[in-house]
């Protein structure tokens, strides 16, 4: 059986992504997808996502990312690859 690398991807969503549950909804898109992270918003008005996972499931949540719900309006995201840090559930940090 061959192990699927996992990877850690730091996630910033701009646009009209607060107030409109988007970090519920990530985190619901997350747990579906088997990612372990976290997702908070900034003071700035930006979420932040660290997310690890295999490439296929970051490439999806990414994606789910650029539409989120359907009150959001998603303007940029930005994606970093960092060090994995093997989290164990995925939370919503208030």
């Amino acid at each position: 059986m061959v192990e699927v690398k996992k990877l850690h991807k730091n996630i910033t969503i701009k646009g009209k992504v607060q107030g409109v549950g988007f970090r519920y909804s990530a985190k619901k898109m997350a747990l579906s997808l088997g990612i372990m992270g976290f997702i908070k918003n900034i003071p700035n008005g930006d979420v932040y996502i660290e997310a690890e996972g295999s490439e296929i499931q970051l490439r999806n949540l990414i994606e789910w990312c650029y539409k989120g719900p359907s009150y959001a309006c998603v303007e940029d995201i930005h994606i970093e690859l960092a060090d994995f840090k093997d989290f164990i559930f995925f939370e919503i940090i208030h």
